[in-house]
């Protein structure tokens, strides 16, 4: 059951130099570096091409229609932070716009995940604040029902709590729990190095079939050639 009508002000984050380590890693990186989980689902997409963040996270538990409790996370909010939305039910009203973006820019945050609706896009890339959300849609919300900040919710089918850190880039939004953060930024850069040596492989000619022997398990599961 959702927990509705608080805030909590304490959030443990994780260092500082554990999320500038796993920054550079994009998000399919760290989704497999974690072990290929974390994903939220794939329908939240950057409103804006180029649109990407990371930080721990503020999360807030939205009503629907209702962006209330958006204004209540602002306060929470401490420089790097991501505020990280989702709805007690299905809603892709506009909850979060322009004029949010400049508050929550102003508190330190670095960008917002919502499984929800946004609007003002143009501004948004203007201003080049982040913003990874279910739908675009002009249709405004109101203020008359409260719902939580910096409790556990599920976002687009993943578990955030406060504090753990989020990454999103074109390829979607993953979620690191924050005593993973470093270990995963460590796996993160061993597959990157890994893939590079493989990327070098290819762009000299040498095939998947080869690289990774498959022949042999193709040639046994009955995979036949004919000229």
């Amino acid at each position: 059951m959702h927990e509705l009508g608080v805030v909590h002000r304490t959030v443990t984050r994780p260092a500082r130099s554990e999320i500038a380590a796993l920054e550079p890693f994009g998000v399919s990186t760290v989704h497999e570096a974690m072990g290929r989980c974390g994903l939220m689902r794939p329908y939240l997409r950057p409103v804006y091409p180029g649109a990407r963040l990371c930080g721990p996270a503020v999360t807030v538990l939205l009503q629907p229609g209702d962006n209330w409790m958006l204004h209540v996370a602002a306060e929470q909010l401490q420089p790097g932070d991501v505020l990280v939305a989702a709805c007690t039910t299905e809603c892709e009203d506009g909850f979060f716009g322009e004029l949010l973006a400049t508050s929550v820019r102003a508190r330190g945050g670095v960008g917002l995940v919502i499984d929800g609706g946004c609007r003002d896009v143009t501004a948004l890339q203007q201003m080049d604040f982040p913003v990874f959300s279910r739908a675009i849609n002009s249709k405004g919300t109101v203020k008359a029902t409260v719902g939580s900040v910096n409790v556990p919710v599920v976002c687009a089918n993943a578990l955030v709590r406060p504090g753990d850190v989020v990454v999103a880039d074109a390829d979607g939004v993953v979620v690191v729990p924050a005593e993973r953060v470093g270990p995963v930024a460590d796996a993160s850069g061993l597959r990157e190095a890994n893939e590079e040596a493989k990327r070098q492989r290819f762009a000299k000619g040498e095939l998947g079939l080869d690289m990774y022997a498959m022949r042999e398990p193709l040639k046994a599961a009955g995979l036949r050639y004919v000229d």
